[in-house]
C-alpha cells in the first residue's frame, strides 16, 4: 500500500471542507447529487468517447497503480545478472536455457530466449527496443484517460453550472426552487475543477512515473542481454546496470 497517494487524497479533501467550515459554510451544501451526476458521467463519456473501449479499460484498471505501487521487480535483479552472466561466460549461451522456466517476467522470458537461440546482439537490441517502444505507446496512452478527465472535468463543472442556472431562471417566479438550483451551478463547478486538480491530473502523472519506470528496467535489460550475447566480462555489465541507478 502507498499510503503517501492515500494520505495525500484525504488531506486534499479535509483541506477543502475545512477551508468550506471555516468560511462559515455547511458541508451538507457541498453534497449536490446532481452536480456529481453531471460532473463525472459527463467526464467519464468524453473520455470514453476519446479514448475508447479497450484503452479505457486498461487506464482505468492502473488506478490501482496509485494505491498498490507494483513490485520492484529491478530487487535481486542484478544477482540474477550476475548469474547470467556467469552462467553463459563459463558454459556457453544454451546454459541459460534453465532460467528461462523460473522467470516470470515475459519480457525478461523473451530476452534470454533471444540469447539462447543464438540471435545476433544487434537483432536482439532490435528487437527488444521495438518490444519497449509498443509497451510505452500503450501504456502512455492508457494513462492519457487520466489526462483527458483532468481536461475535461471543469469544462463539464462549467456545463453544470449553467445547467443549474437554466434551472433557476425557470423557477423565478418560484423562490423555493431558486436554491436548488444556485447550489448545482457552483458545486458542479467545485466538483469539475476539484477532481481535475486533486485526483484526476495528480494520478496520472503519478502513473506517468510508474511507466516510465518500468521502462528504464527494460532498456537496461536490454543493455544486459547484448552485453551477454557478446560475452562481455561481468565488470561490464555491472557498470551497465550501475549507469541506471
Amino acid at each position: 500500500m502507498d499510503w503517501a497517494s492515500l494520505v495525500g487524497l484525504l488531506v486534499g479533501i479535509v483541506g477543502v471542507l475545512f477551508g468550506q467550515a471555516l468560511e462559515g459554510g455547511h458541508i451538507d451544501s457541498l453534497i449536490q447529487p446532481a452536480a456529481f451526476v453531471i460532473v463525472v458521467i459527463g467526464t467519464v463519456g468524453a473520455v470514453l468517447l476519446q479514448s475508447g473501449t479497450a484503452t479505457f479499460v486498461r487506464g482505468a484498471k492502473m488506478l490501482q497503480w496509485v494505491f498498490v505501487t507494483p513490485p520492484d521487480k529491478s530487487r535481486g535483479l542484478a544477482q540474477q545478472i550476475t548469474l547470467w552472466s556467469a552462467t553463459a561466460r563459463r558454459e556457453g549461451l544454451l546454459s541459460l536455457e534453465r532460467y528461462v522456466e523460473s522467470v516470470k517476467d515475459p519480457f525478461t522470458v523473451k530476452g534470454l530466449r533471444l540469447i539462447v537461440d543464438g540471435i545476433d546482439p544487434y537483432k536482439i537490441r532490435e528487437i527488444l527496443e521495438t518490444d519497449i517502444s509498443t509497451y510505452e505507446r500503450r501504456e502512455r496512452q492508457a494513462v492519457k484517460i487520466w489526462e483527458a478527465a483532468g481536461g475535461y472535468a471543469p469544462t463539464i463543472g462549467i456545463l453544470g453550472a449553467v445547467l443549474g442556472l437554466i434551472q433557476v431562471m425557470e423557477n423565478l417566479t418560484d423562490p423555493s426552487r431558486l436554491g436548488g438550483g444556485i447550489a448545482v451551478a457552483f458545486v458542479a463547478t467545485v466538483y469539475g475543477v476539484g477532481l481535475a486538480n486533486m485526483v484526476f491530473l495528480p494520478i496520472a502523472n503519478k502513473l506517468k512515473t510508474i511507466v516510465a519506470d518500468e521502462v528504464r528496467r527494460r532498456e537496461m535489460l536490454t543493455d544486459v542481454f547484448c552485453s551477454v550475447a557478446n560475452g562481455d566480462n561481468a565488470r561490464v555489465i555491472e557498470e551497465r546496470i550501475l549507469a541506471y541507478r
